[in-house]
């Protein structure tokens, strides 16, 4: 068990198979060593052992929050969803901000852990310690949204004052691949297929309710040191400065014109790096990023700027849209219109109806399904079709947005031979019709919206993403667009392997703590370890967080390796490196020199080949599994000819 601050030590075990519900504590070795949410998630499933089926009842589904969740932390709103992945067969973990994660800590949770299949449909209900089953018969085949208002009504509470709920749809349901969770507020685990988890264990929604009940730091004195300073560097950044900053003022989608202007931004399934590259050199005279930029959104659709718990910043950007689907005009009202979904359905799907592609996020939303693995997987499906690789069933033309927006619905319930295909996600659609070419996927998962011809560090950050191609994991546009900590050559290769690894092992801290990644556009280490001490009560150095957060992308790394991922995993879409297809306008001529930055990588990360090393093992005091039997001291393998 553990007495840290931040803890409840209560965490609920629920076999979905026969219905058993237990109550168990953390042992306190693994609360210091992986921290929470993303750490502590992770060692639950790697306990449960790397082998399992992820669609099968021995995969762990696990809802984690960590010591800072919940509380007066700035940015504290978010929550870990960790489970094997059925898109890459890696371990993953997808977080979502809101109130979620928040309301679990107050409800006296610091994880929920699911495994087994219910013969039935259900949901899990939680309220003051206690989680119990419920019926879910009545919910299975309805939407998240009608989900979201039957629950509401059901549960006598009311979103955004008592109660919260995670949920699925039909994604989830059929087995999508790539569908995601969704809370109340339409903030998805997006990413690795978690929701296509929560599906196959017959398990509808996670229903929490609790009032507010924010944890009291240990150490009151070094808490409100760190949180000061915390909530003085955020309002003075330019990212984060609530109302100034652009990240505030519009969003993720802050960065759509300036990827454009870099030569940076995938477009028509990343032939192109700029919709003004395809411009000039005409393929479509009328796609244009501006259109479906931050700055348009907020002149011309914005309607409300709701924000997460404890968030000054609110970067979710509420939009209102009237637009003409199959002859009938729709109103849609929808949060959020982010950078990664717009790029994925927009302009790497060959357009930039900007209303058109707020409907098309808000039915992903809705049927539960990744908008950017959706936007992907249709630009893959267009780029197969005008190449004859789908004569045989009715493919997907380039920029056909009503066929995109009846698309989504299809693939959420595997309807028609193009839906059940893209279904499977772009590694299986690939080696089913000889379409590897054609795939922008790293590991099963395809890429967000940065290219790596023109961010070499996103590059390397994509290939050695221990869930797939992921921004996330290693944000280097921090160092490269906005000059975080310091600014780089985004052009330049040497130095980014190392680059990669820091940022790869700060934000393994702060999915740990559970906090937004957000906040280091603005705070550090300093300020994470001022506060992490102050609410747990520990006295941990910054160099000792740091090594908390490379053991747990270790840990995970070391899971993928028994797992059967190695180095020659860690790779690139071939349009991305030399022999592809090259950049464009201010990337002219660029590739992506992805060998040379892996070997500064593993070098600096003292792996084999991609496998974590004994040594490293060793030194990071992981002493779970049967190691990976790798020293420092063997050769690697030699490179395929």
């Amino acid at each position: 068990m553990t007495d840290l601050g931040g803890f409840h030590d209560h965490v609920a075990r629920v076999n979905l198979t026969d219905g058993d519900v237990g109550y168990e504590s953390i042992p306190d070795e693994d609360a210091e060593k992986y921290i929470g949410a993303r750490g502590l998630g992770v060692k639950y499933v790697f306990d449960q052992g790397p082998d399992v089926d992820p669609m099968g009842e021995e995969n762990l589904l696990a809802f984690m929050n960590g010591p800072l969740t919940g509380t007066q932390v700035v940015m504290s709103g978010r929550i870990a969803v960790c489970t094997k992945s059925p898109l890459t067969g890696t371990v993953t973990d997808s977080h979502h901000g809101g109130w979620s994660g928040a309301r679990l800590k107050w409800a006296g949770f610091d994880g929920l852990l699911f495994e087994g299949r219910s013969e039935d449909p259900v949901y899990a209900y939680v309220e003051d310690g206690e989680l119990e089953l419920r019926d879910a018969s009545h919910l299975w085949g309805k939407g998240v949204h009608e989900t979201r208002e039957i629950i509401e009504e059901e549960v006598d509470g009311a979103y955004g004052k008592n109660l919260s709920h995670m949920a699925i749809g039909p994604g989830g349901e059929n087995g999508v691949r790539y569908a995601c969770i969704m809370n109340e507020d339409d903030r998805a685990s997006g990413r690795g297929g978690t929701g296509c988890v929560m599906g196959s264990k017959n398990l509808k929604a996670v229903v929490v309710k609790s009032t507010t009940k924010m944890p009291k730091p240990a150490d009151q004195e070094t808490f409100m040191e760190g949180h000061q300073q915390a909530m003085s560097v955020i309002q003075e950044s330019d990212v984060t400065a609530p109302n100034e900053g652009g990240l505030s003022m519009y969003g993720t989608n802050v960065l759509m014109n300036i990827t454009e202007e870099m030569d940076g931004l995938p477009t028509r399934n990343a032939k192109y790096t700029s919709t003004r590259s395809a411009r000039e050199d005409g393929w479509n005279d009328s796609i244009d990023a501006e259109e479906v930029s931050g700055e348009n959104v907020r002149e011309n659709i914005l309607v409300d700027e709701p924000t997460c718990h404890s968030c000054p910043v609110a970067c979710k950007k509420e939009v209102e849209v009237q637009t003409m689907h199959k002859g009938e005009e729709m109103n849609v009202r929808m949060e959020s219109y982010e950078y990664e979904s717009a790029f994925a359905l927009g302009p790497n799907s060959g357009h930039t109806e900007r209303d058109d592609i707020a409907l098309m996020i808000d039915r992903c939303n809705d049927v539960g399904v990744d908008t950017i693995e959706v936007g992907n997987m249709m630009a893959m499906a267009m780029e197969m079709t005008e190449e004859g690789k789908l004569d045989d069933i009715d493919g997907l033309e380039w920029g056909d947005s009503e066929t995109m927006i009846e698309l989504i619905e299809k693939i959420g319930h595997r309807e028609g031979e193009l839906a059940d295909l893209l279904a499977e996600g772009a590694s299986r659609v690939a080696e089913m019709r000889d379409a590897e070419e054609n795939s922008l996927a790293v590991k099963g998962q395809t890429i967000p919206a940065y290219d790596p011809r023109c961010m070499k560090g996103m590059g390397i950050a994509y290939a050695t993403s221990n869930r797939g191609a992921c921004h996330l994991r290693g944000y280097t546009p921090a160092a490269e667009i906005l000059g975080i900590p310091e600014k780089v050559d985004p052009y330049e290769w040497e130095g980014k392997g190392e680059l990669t690894a820091l940022f790869q092992d700060l934000h393994a801290i702060s999915d740990s703590f559970d906090i937004c990644k957000f906040n280091a556009f603005a705070e550090g280490i300093e300020e994470y370890v001022l506060q992490y001490n102050g609410m747990t009560g520990l006295d941990v150095s910054e160099d000792e967080l740091m090594a908390a957060g490379e053991r747990v992308y270790n840990l995970e790394r070391y899971y993928n390796n028994l797992a059967g991922f190695d180095g020659a995993d860690d790779s690139l879409p071939a349009r991305f490196l030399e022999d592809g297809i090259p950049g464009q306008g201010a990337s002219e001529g660029e590739y992506c020199e992805l060998e040379e930055m892996k070997e500064e990588y593993y070098d600096h990360r003292g792996w084999v080949d991609g496998v974590v090393s004994e040594e490293k093992l060793e030194e990071l005091e992981i002493d779970v599994g049967p190691g990976t039997g790798v020293s420092t001291g063997d050769s690697p393998a030699p490179a395929d000819d």
